[in-house]
């Protein structure tokens, strides 16, 4: 066997790799290639979209990639149920090494240091809010972004999506963890008197290690929610410490037309501090 190619999250890759140690030394030296298609892949035997695990099969079979040993991710469950998002090894496998089309594995990059920064960012989104009574914020999923929450005293899910919407009578309502239809409901009753659309804001978080910034951890941010924000009010937030390893963010929304607009634009808003943005360039696919 030259290589196993599966299509999953990091359960499915740690359920093979617990079979290949059963099986002996040779078969844990099997490369792994996993098509993208789980809710969770931290790991870095996957390829960045599935389109790339076909670039990576090919070449492999040509004997164009060599192998490298990545690490398998998947989340904590035991302190994830206690509130606590911690992504740890389970393992190790064999993958084809193509830093294109291979994601890496997921880091968990956030400092204690970074404190004030979080701050910051927080208080910049808390000043928009402050300005645009009719602004609503959808927060997407992750640490930073549950930090940034608590500093603003909006209490949000760590792996869900979470909508803050519009200012009535001085009081903003949350919705937590919502789902694709739920979020197209939310979203598409946000429209004023006329049926035009009221201001709108996406606060995503680069996965740190990987630059997914779309197709990662936010599976409910479907193409048809993507379409209803837009572009244009989709803003990236990286504290310091993740965007020294960012050089790009990836994008992979599950639908190669949205895909195509998104890499047309070829830079995306990423909020690094209070007041401070700058442009970072979207990875071709």
């Amino acid at each position: 066997m030259e290589a196993i190619v599966y299509a999953g999250g990091d359960g499915t890759t740690r359920d093979i790799v617990k079979a290949l140690e059963h099986l002996g030394d040779d078969a844990q030296e099997i490369p792994l290639v996993g098509v993208p298609g789980g809710v969770k892949m931290h790991s870095g035997c996957f390829a960045t979209t599935p389109k790339a695990a076909a670039e990576v099969v090919l070449a492999f079979i040509l004997g164009d990639l060599r192998c490298a040993i990545t690490e398998v991710m998947d989340l904590d469950e035991d302190v994830y149920q206690q509130g606590v998002w911690k992504v740890r090894m389970y393992g190790e496998a064999w993958t084809p090494s193509s830093p294109r089309f291979m994601q890496g594995a997921k880091e968990q990059v956030e400092r204690s240091s970074e404190v004030e920064t979080i701050e910051g960012l927080a208080h910049h989104v808390q000043t928009l809010l402050e300005d645009q009574p009719d602004l609503m914020v959808v927060w997407g999923s992750g640490g930073t972004l549950r930090r940034m929450g608590e500093h603003v005293d909006v209490e949000l899910t760590l792996l869900g999506i979470d909508v803050q919407g519009p200012e009535i009578n001085g009081i903003r309502t949350l919705h937590s963890d919502l789902n694709e239809q739920q979020l197209i409901e939310v979203l598409s009753g946000h429209v004023d008197e006329e049926g035009a659309s009221r201001p709108t804001l996406l606060l995503l978080s680069p996965m740190g290690g990987q630059g997914f910034l779309i197709g990662r951890g936010n599976l409910q941010l479907s193409p048809n929610v993507l379409r209803i924000v837009g572009f244009d009010n989709i803003l990236g937030v990286a504290t310091p410490s993740k965007l020294i390893g960012l050089s790009a963010v990836r994008i992979d929304t599950g639908d190669p037309q949205l895909d195509e607009k998104f890499h047309a634009k070829r830079f995306i808003k990423i909020l690094q501090g209070f007041r401070t943005t700058r442009l970072i360039r979207i990875e071709e696919a």
